[in-house]
Order: C-alpha cells, then structure tokens, then sequence
C-alpha cells in the first residue's frame, strides 16, 4: 500500500485490524474460560466444596464457547460495514461509468 493510498483512504485498512482484533479476543476467552476452570476446581478443593468444582467444570467451557461465539459475531458485523461501503463504492464506480 502505498502512502498515498493510505492518506487519502483509498483502501480500508480496518478489516485488517479487526481480525487481528478477533484472533486477540479468542486467546482472551481462552485464558478466562481457564481461569473460571481452574479456579472453580481449585476452590472447591480449598473449602471442599462440590458445587464450585461443579461450576468451574462448567462455567469454564460455557465461557470459552460464548466468548468465542460472541467475540466472532462481533467482528462479522463489523466487517460486514465494511464490505457494504466496498459494495457501494464498486455501485458507485460502475454509475459513474455508465
């Protein structure tokens, strides 16, 4: 890309940055769906408590699906604005030409 094109907008470089953005969020629901696993276990063997184990069995992979779920949900919509304005430019490009 030159710096032209950079400067006056000609390409989009956000959808770029929003799968970037994507992968990020997927290793963060990760780490947390992780952490609510391993802390619900470790908890439950320090107050010896069922219940947390049970809820740290489940509540960690519940976490790492819907943040997934949700953290892809997200970027398609937000690369579907982007893919609407190269639609309506490619629209408006073809008008001009006819």
């Amino acid at each position: 890309m030159s710096a032209k094109s950079f400067m006056s907008f000609d390409r989009m470089i956000t959808p770029v940055i929003i799968k970037v953005l994507f992968y990020i969020s997927v290793a963060l629901a990760i780490i947390a769906g992780l952490v609510v696993f391993f802390g619900g276990i470790v908890t439950a063997f320090t107050d010896n408590n069922f219940w947390m184990a049970l809820g740290g069995l489940i509540g960690g992979p519940v976490v790492i699906v819907l943040g997934v779920l949700f953290s892809r949900m997200y970027c398609e919509l937000l690369i579907l604005w982007f893919q609407i304005h190269s639609t309506l430019v490619e629209i408006k490009d073809e008008l001009k030409k006819a």
